[in-house]
Parts: structure tokens; sequence; C-alpha cells
């Protein structure tokens, strides 16, 4: 562990030499590259220069101890070196996971997709709520939210809604929502106060940048068409709405949520081109997957991964087996006790992968 710290301390000061010459300064694209790399280094330096001065610190204190010290001094050292071991405990533990590969698309943007499944109106309804709850959540952490496309129905409830999230570590967080959410609540239209099952998929897709997803004009087949609301009704007589099929893939994307054709294309796009790229990591994950399986993947988004449960105000997360008693706060976008219980199980999964 400690030569693979002291290499990742070598490339940051390699770094911060190359950050200063004035070839690199002038390209943008090398200076982007290698400022992002010394931006993802710096949190692990920063804990392996603080865990070397802790190890120095104790060595030093150990030294003391063998000298001739009086009760009172003797006790203060004991003391010391008691925390500066716990605090180098710590250390070796947060640098382990620090080690542990990062998810290259951790610092992304996200464009989420929400759609109702099982249950018609009410689970329409049911993805507005999750809507709502992960808007609320984007709001708290700082991050802006923008509508791509919105599928309502007459009910105030989305068929689908498809949004972008523009956030530092937005994908980090939101990775873990990939997959079936179930509800269990009377609807509204219940008279018999039965307790009704629905669902709604969740899918998150970390935004693509042009490199790395190369998609080709000749690839794409645009169409047009008038945009329309719910029920059928036109909304514009202009050719607004843009359908973009990535012919390869077979990938389609409408939107119309702008009046202007232009910047439907440009919404359209980004989707289709975070689809595109989410297929091909779907692909290589499906590939890891068949060696090994983690608590917590990103992978199948078929499967039912948590549940909300309004007559016992409960939300539960099956594949941690999370349970919590605050379904009206997480709702409103206190999502920070489940995310961050996924964060750690993830963790904890991976470092396990590395070690075996």
């Amino acid at each position: 562990m400690l030569d693979r710290l002291q290499s990742v301390e070598d490339r940051y000061e390699k770094l911060n030499q190359l950050l200063m010459d004035p070839d690199i300064i002038s390209d943008s694209k090398k200076l982007r590259e290698y400022s992002k790399e010394q931006s993802d280094l710096q949190e692990t330096v920063e804990a392996y220069r603080e865990y070397k001065e802790v190890r120095e610190q104790i060595s030093d204190t150990k030294s003391m101890l063998e000298e001739k010290l009086d009760a009172e001094m003797r006790e203060m050292a004991k003391e010391e070196l008691s925390e500066l071991e716990e605090r180098e405990e710590e250390l070796t533990a947060r640098l382990k996971i620090l080690l542990v590969p990062k998810d290259p698309n951790d610092d992304k943007n996200v464009i989420m997709e929400i759609r109702g499944a099982a249950g018609g109106d009410e689970a329409a309804l049911f993805a507005s709520d999750l809507y709502r709850m992960y808007s609320r959540f984007a709001e708290m952490q700082g991050w802006k939210t923008e509508v791509m496309e919105a599928n309502a129905t007459g009910t105030g409830g989305y068929k689908e809604i498809i949004f972008m999230i523009n956030g530092k570590g937005a994908y980090s967080k939101l990775k873990f929502e990939n997959g079936a959410h179930r509800v269990q609540r009377v609807p509204e239209t219940e008279s018999g106060g039965r307790i009704h099952t629905s669902t709604a998929t969740v899918a998150v897709l970390p935004e693509a940048e042009e490199v790395e997803v190369e998609i080709h004009e000749k690839d794409i087949r645009v169409d047009t068409f008038a945009s329309s609301g719910p029920g059928g009704q036109s909304v514009n007589t202009t050719m607004s709405a843009v359908r973009l099929t990535h012919l390869p893939t077979n990938t389609v994307v409408s939107c119309q949520d702008e009046k202007s054709q232009i910047k439907n294309k440009e919404k359209a796009m980004k989707v289709l081109r975070a689809r595109v790229y989410d297929k091909f990591q779907q692909e290589a994950q499906a590939e890891y997957d068949q060696n090994r399986k983690l608590a917590v993947g990103t992978g199948d988004r078929s499967e039912r991964i948590r549940t909300y449960n309004f007559p016992q105000n409960r939300v539960t997360d099956h594949r941690i087996g999370l349970t919590i008693q605050k379904l009206d706060q997480i709702l409103e976008g206190k999502l920070d006790e489940v995310v961050d219980a996924l964060i750690v199980e993830d963790q904890s999964s991976r470092l396990q992968a590395a070690e075996d």
C-alpha cells in the first residue's frame, strides 16, 4: 500500500511541474486533462502526507518514552501516543478506500429518466413524487436541475420525465438510484381505503462529453414534428419537436420541451449521447458482473431496489437491508442517510473485491 501511495504522490508532484510548463498552459486540452488528474489525486495525497506525519510523530513519541521522564510527562506522552495511533488507524482505513479505483463518471452531471411503470395513473403520480424528491435533493446539494423532456398526464403525474442535474459529484451520489422503485399507499381515487402497489423506474446516466462517445452525423436520423400536449392537443403548429435515432444502436430520443427546434435538438443530443455512452458502460458492467457481483450495483435496471410504504412512513432499500421510518422527510429530498449508506456499502464491497 505504501509503495502505491508513494507513486501517487510522485505523480501528483510531476503534475504540479507539468501545470507550470508554458507548453502545457498553452494547450487547453492537456491543461484540462492534467488539472483534472491532479484534482482527483489531491485527496489521496493530502491523506498520505498526514499519515506520514502521524507516523513520524508516533516514532518521536515512542523515543521520548524511552527516556527518563517524570510521571506527569510520561502520562502526557502515553496519552498523545494513544491519540496518534488511533489517528493512524483512521488514516490507514481511509487510504485503503482512496486507493480503490474510482468510478471515472463520479464527478459528472447526470441525466435522470423516470417512468411510471405498473399501476396506471398511480404509477405516473409516483413518478412525479420521485422527480420532486430528486429535484429537492439536488437543490439541497447546490446543484441545478433542467427538464429535458416531460410527458405529463392529466392527473398531475408523469408517464415519463427526463431531466439533467448539473453539479460536481452528482453521479457519485445518484448512480445507485437505478432500478425499480415501488410505492405502497392508498390512492386518492380508492374509496375502499385499500393499499395499492405501483412502480416507477429510474435510470441514471452520466452526462457524456463528445470526446467520450463519438457519434457521427451520418449515423443519426433526424425527424421533426409538431409538439403536442396531454391528450394530443396541439401546442404549436411549427415543426419544433425533434426525434433523433442513432442507427447503429437503434437508440431513439425525442424532445419537444422547447419552442425552438434548435434547442430541442441540442437537448436531444445530450440525452442521446448519454444513452449511447451508457449502453457501452452497461455492456462493460455486465462483463464485470460475470466475474464479481458487488453488493450495490448500477447495472440491472429491472431490479426492485426500494419500497416506499406510506401507511408506515417507511422506506426500505432492499439491496443493503436499510429501513428508515422517515418517508415524509425522504420525499422532501432528505436523501443523505440513504445515499451515504449506499456509498459506504459500495466502498466496503469494492475494498473487499480489491483485497481478494
